[in-house]
């Protein structure tokens, strides 16, 4: 854990290395389909993907897949990479507010969520064995 107590806030840099560093700790069987997806970090998400999604509020969002997840790929799909936004100022308020975990693993807990998004797993697949939000 980087202790960063008297420091500035992490930087987009320095979430995105904690972010490539959870995606190297992944089994080999993940390995190869994580690589294929963009990593992007941002201090928060676009105003038009919160007006989409319907969130009001910027911090709410932490992290977002954007692409076709692997169960429903074609090769007709047009060619864009898939991508994992994580939204660095909205992952550092819920850090501070958690309080109870350290920055690196809330981090490699978004991005594995927003992974599994990649695999075709829904929001609800996810809450039935990840309970890290109880």
């Amino acid at each position: 854990m980087t202790e960063w107590t008297g420091r500035d806030a992490p930087s987009l840099d320095d979430i995105a290395a904690l972010a490539e560093a959870a995606r190297a700790a992944l089994p080999a069987a993940f390995a190869g389909p994580a690589a294929a997806v963009v990593l992007r970090v941002e201090d928060f998400a676009a105003e038009e993907i919160l007006q989409e999604m319907e969130i009001d509020d910027p911090f709410a969002l932490t992290g977002l897949y954007d692409g076709i997840p692997m169960t429903q790929k074609s090769v007709m799909d047009p060619g864009g990479p898939d991508v994992i936004w994580l939204f660095r100022r909205a992952i550092l308020d819920e850090w501070v507010a958690r309080g109870d975990v350290a920055l690196d693993a809330l981090v490699a807990h978004v991005y594995v969520h927003e992974l599994a998004h990649h695999f075709g797993w829904s929001d609800a697949d996810i809450a039935a064995i990840d309970h890290w939000w109880e």
